[in-house]
């Protein structure tokens, strides 16, 4: 089935669903109801507080509606007509609806059943064109999106062409729940996020602490290797750096409230590329210095409604893998090529391998010269032709002041994520008066290229989480080996093996309780550890260790030093 039939079925779902709700409670008011990419949903108001329960007989409700066939009846009316007829019937969201719609723009209204909607559709003709559906959870939405406004209840569904391809998602949502980050998070001891600190603040707890390090140290090595420079700028700026930069005309909302320090008004800072850029200009620049690429793992902070907030997904607090290039034009299209190679070098070693890259060309509102966006679109698809990626056009979909390419990654659940971004800015140059000096002896404009590559880490640490469920390869893994001694008798053997392990280094704990071996093994095993050394008096007068691998099970007895040989090469190899 295409996109367009699925969305068209999926949103006549969501009228069905409604005319199931208005019958069932006549006192429900109706808000919207509109298909999603993954199913749809519809917002009511009603005495009546939804239960998992209600779901069910909504759903039969909707099936015996299926079985109807009742069509989907199309009807253009004046707004007078819309608006008696829904004042009519009470429906005071949908009269708030009806004045959004312009003047002279046609006014059209779909019938099923006994339920009436303001809509421009598409439908299906008839209920029974509609095959699977299943309404899936309950939710709270605020009115128009502001939490000024009444709360009303959402639910939501989804709907596929077969109960086979229904099935086939409720199935994947099944294997989503038993991903999620947060319950993953917790029983791993990886991260939390405490009322009493503030929504959307991330605590990083030893384990996840120690992936995190890892992370970093990669990031930083590989930034080294391919021609960057590090940098470390405040966590706050004078309100003067944010209006220069239009943050304050454009952004505000997103931004925490300023702090007087000496009487002069700071803010926190949501973005890194400011001080990228006072740093620039700290001294005159010549084209002899560019290319320069300047990186950061910067802590930003961003106010999102509590509504939004979703365990590391979506947080207040986050550390955003920045990156700048500043380049003359002659050199923009080969350093765009070496961000995107970059780019799906780091994404391969991290283990994700389907990647796709969406380029966002000139809305009609842009600055910058015509040239310049020329030439930029064209650096932008010379580097995704030449790694051969698969690419959609957003055409209009760019900034206003530079088009982008968005590189999205899919997870072991083929979830697509938005991630890496490279984003060119013919602003902030203006903004900032950013200049070097050419052969020519004359001030020049540079170009300038905002880089984020894994987004923000905690953002990218829930995808990674979510990615591996927890069982993270051996280069990551906050744990890489535990040795379990048989007996207390096998402490000091496996103590000896523990230092020398650590002298690699190796992350490597032992499990000193007075547990029975197989207690030992189903908690190493329960806790996703990549490797555990069961040792006892036959390893410890061999100078051998038992294997049992996440992989592979049980492996039986090997050398010490072969295991230790076999655990640096896949350390060394990300795999």
């Amino acid at each position: 089935m295409s996109e367009e039939c699925l969305h068209a079925m999926r949103h006549s779902a969501a009228h069905i669903m409604a005319a199931a709700v208005q019958k069932l409670f006549p006192d429900a008011k109706f808000d919207i109801g509109p298909s999603t990419e993954e199913g749809f949903y519809y917002d009511f108001d009603m005495s009546h507080r939804l239960t998992p329960e209600d779901l069910k007989e909504i759903e039969k409700e909707m099936r015996k509606m299926l079985g109807r066939k009742l069509p989907f009846e199309r009807m253009e009316v004046s707004r007078e007509e819309a608006h008696k007829k829904f004042a009519d019937l009470g429906q005071t969201f949908k009269l708030s609806r009806l004045d959004d719609i312009p003047e002279g723009e046609v006014v059209s209204l779909y019938q099923v059943g006994d339920f009436l909607d303001l809509c421009r559709g598409p439908h299906v003709e008839h209920s029974g064109q509609i095959g699977a559906v299943k309404l899936l959870s309950i939710a709270g939405s605020y009115f128009r999106g502001s939490e000024k406004n009444p709360m009303l209840q959402r639910i939501y569904g989804t709907a596929f062409a077969t109960k086979e391809d229904l099935q086939a998602y409720l199935d994947r949502i099944e294997e989503a729940k038993k991903r999620d980050h947060r319950r993953i998070g917790t029983e791993m001891e990886l991260f939390s996020t405490h009322e009493e600190i503030g929504p959307g603040l991330v605590c990083w707890h030893p384990n996840g602490a120690r992936v995190r390090h890892v992370i970093e140290t990669f990031w930083k090595d590989a930034h080294y290797a391919h021609g960057y420079e590090l940098l470390y700028t405040p966590h706050v700026g004078r309100a003067l750096l944010w209006e220069t930069s239009g943050h304050l005309d454009f952004y505000r909302e997103g931004m925490y409230s300023s702090m007087e320090i000496d009487d002069d008004p700071y803010y926190v800072k949501p973005m890194n590329c400011p001080f990228h850029i006072e740093i620039y200009k700290d001294r005159p620049r010549s084209y002899r210095e560019l290319p320069l690429r300047w990186a950061e793992l910067g802590t930003v902070y961003r106010y999102e409604k509590a509504g939004v907030l979703h365990g590391l997904l979506r947080v207040r607090g986050f550390t955003q893998d920045d990156a700048h290039i500043i380049c003359t034009p002659e050199q923009i299209e080969s350093e765009i090529q070496e961000v995107l190679r970059f780019s799906l070098y780091i994404w391969k070693c991290f283990g994700f391998k389907e990647i796709k890259a969406y380029l966002a060309t000139r809305p009609e509102k842009a600055v910058g010269d015509d040239r310049m966006w020329s030439q930029a679109l064209v650096s932008l698809e010379k580097a995704v032709r030449a790694e051969g990626i698969d690419c959609e056009v957003d055409e209009g979909g760019g900034a206003f002041y530079g088009p982008k390419i968005d590189l999205k990654i899919k997870d072991a659940l083929g979830r697509e994520w938005q991630t890496t971004t490279i984003q060119f800015d013919f602003n902030l140059p203006e903004r900032f008066d950013m200049t070097y000096i050419g052969q020519d002896g004359q001030k020049h404009r540079p170009y300038m290229v905002h880089r984020a590559l894994l987004g923000s880490l905690e953002r990218f640490f829930g995808i990674l989480v979510e990615h591996y469920a927890g069982a993270f390869p051996l280069w990551l893994a906050p744990e890489q080996v535990r040795i379990l001694p048989i007996s207390e008798k096998f402490m000091d053997y496996a103590e000896e093996l523990a230092a020398r392990l650590k002298a690699v280094p190796v992350r490597v704990t032992v499990d000193s309780e007075a547990d029975p071996i197989g207690a030992k093994i189903r908690r190493g095993r329960n806790q996703r550890l990549p490797y555990l050394l069961i040792v006892g008096e036959r390893e410890a007068a061999s100078g051998e260790v038992a294997v049992r691998s996440r992989a592979q099970g049980e492996e039986g007895a090997m050398p010490f030093d072969d295991f230790l040989a076999r655990v640096q090469d896949e350390i060394a190899a990300r795999s």
